[in-house]
């Protein structure tokens, strides 16, 4: 993913898989289009997520979000050193 959207949410109280359901939605009003991954610091991953029913081997975790008209899409959440904690980079993963 070379664009992207960066979220900060730092609050210890709330769940990775809350803080990515806000970001994709507000992704989707903002920007039109619906977001597939999610990078996150390695450190935030050490809570559980949902397990990726994806035929993709390189897909880590993935949770679902409401789309248009209601229909759920799925996200991917990967680990990723270059971004800090607190913070998601979300967007469209590149297809080549």
């Amino acid at each position: 993913m070379n664009v992207g959207m960066l979220w900060f949410d730092n609050d210890p109280r709330t769940e990775l898989t809350v803080k990515v359901e806000r970001a994709a939605d507000y992704y989707r009003q903002k920007y039109g289009h619906i977001p597939d991954l999610c990078l996150v610091h390695p450190s935030m991953l050490a809570e559980p997520l949902l397990t990726c029913a994806s035929t993709t081997p390189s897909c880590v975790r993935c949770r679902a979000g409401a789309g248009k008209a209601g229909k759920k899409f799925v996200v991917s959440v990967r680990p990723n050193r270059l971004v800090l904690p607190g913070h998601l980079w979300i967007g469209i993963e590149d297809k080549n």
